[in-house]
C-alpha cells in the first residue's frame, strides 16, 4: 500500500525521499521519488515522515534508526497498524526528542491507496493534525479521532467490524444458497437493505467469484484481531464476537493453503467446516 500511497503524495505536488528494506520496492518509485539507501538519509532534513510497516516490532525498529538524523520538530506520522500502547510509547519518544507523532493507520486497502480514497484515522495533537491535513488529502479521507494512540484504537474498531462482517456474509452466502437461493440474487437484494456494507458488496462479489487473489495475506487479519483482543483486556472488556472470529482467522493462517489468502477465503474455512458443501460453482481463482 506505501507505494501507490507514495505516487498520490507525489501526484499532489510535495517532493519525497523514499527507502524500503526491500530495496526493489523503493526503486520502483524512482521516477516520482528520490530514492534512499537508508531510512537516515531518507529521514534527514525531512518536515514530515511517514511509515508504512507491517506491525509495532518494525516500525519501532524503522522509527529509532532515524530519530538521529531527524531535526526537533520533525513531524512522524506512522500510517501502519500497529498496538496503541505502542503508538503511545512512539509518541512519547518522540516528544523527549522534540520531534511530533501522529498515528493514522488506514483503511481501504489497496485499492482504497491507489484511488486516493483511504479512510484515515489520526490520533495526536490538533495542531499536528491541522498541519498533516494537506498529506493526508493527498491519500484520502482523514479525521482526527483523539489523542495519541487512539488512531490505532480506531483502526482496531474498524478491523473488528471487517473480520466479524466477513465472517457474517460468508455464513450468510452459504446459508441462502443451501436454503434454495441463488446467493447472487440475494447478495443483490441485501444491497438495498440494513445488511449493506462495504464487506456484503466488495467481498460478496469475491466470494460469489471464488476469486482468491489476495491483497493482505490473513495474517495480517489475524494480527488486528489479536491487538484489539489485547487493547480490550486493557480496558476491561470482553468481545465475545472478535474472540470467535480471532479463532476462525487463527485456524486459517494454520493451514498452509489458507495461510496465503486473504480475509475473504474465511467463506473457504466454512467450506471446510461443512463438507460437501461449496458456493457457487465457479472455478476458484487462487493465489
Amino acid at each position: 500500500m506505501g507505494a501507490p500511497m507514495a505516487r498520490n503524495l507525489a501526484a499532489a505536488g510535495f517532493t519525497l525521499r523514499v527507502w524500503n528494506r526491500t530495496e526493489s520496492k523503493a526503486e520502483a518509485l524512482s521516477d516520482v521519488a528520490t530514492v534512499c539507501p537508508t531510512s537516515a538519509e531518507a529521514t534527514s532534513g525531512a518536515d514530515a515522515v511517514i511509515t508504512m510497516l507491517a506491525n509495532g516490532a518494525v516500525v519501532t525498529e524503522v522509527l529509532f534508526g532515524a530519530l538521529s538524523v531527524a531535526r526537533a520538530g520533525t513531524l512522524f506520522i506512522d500510517m501502519s497498524s500497529i498496538e496503541p500502547s505502542v503508538a503511545r510509547d512512539h509518541a512519547d519518544a518522540l516528544e523527549t526528542k522534540g520531534m511530533r507523532h501522529l498515528d493514522a493507520p488506514v483503511s481501504g486497502g489497496e485499492k482504497g491507496a491507489t484511488e486516493a480514497t483511504l479512510a484515515i484515522m489520526a490520533g495526536g495533537n490538533a495542531d499536528d493534525y491541522a498541519e498533516a491535513k494537506p498529506l493526508f488529502a493527498a491519500m484520502g479521507r482523514a479525521t482526527h479521532v483523539g489523542i495519541h494512540g487512539a488512531g490505532q484504537v480506531a483502526k482496531l474498531a474498524n478491523q473488528v467490524i471487517v473480520g466479524i462482517t466477513i465472517g457474517a456474509v460468508s455464513e450468510a452466502l452459504l446459508l441462502a444458497q443451501e436454503g434454495g437461493c441463488d446467493p447472487a440474487a440475494v447478495r443483490e437484494a441485501l444491497m438495498g437493505g440494513f445488511a449493506t456494507s462495504k464487506i456484503l458488496d466488495l467481498h460478496g462479489q469475491r466470494m460469489l467469484d471464488r476469486n482468491w487473489v489476495p491483497g493482505a495475506p490473513a495474517a495480517i487479519q489475524l494480527k488486528d484481531m489479536d491487538n484489539a483482543l489485547a487493547a480490550a483486556a486493557e480496558y476491561g472488556l470482553k468481545l465475545p464476537l472478535t474472540e470467535l472470529a480471532r479463532e476462525a482467522f487463527a485456524d486459517m493462517v494454520d493451514d498452509p493453503v489458507l495461510a496465503r489468502h486473504d480475509h475473504s477465503a474465511y467463506l473457504r474455512w466454512l467450506e471446510i467446516q461443512n463438507p460437501g458443501k461449496r458456493l457457487g460453482t465457479g472455478e476458484d481463482k487462487l493465489p
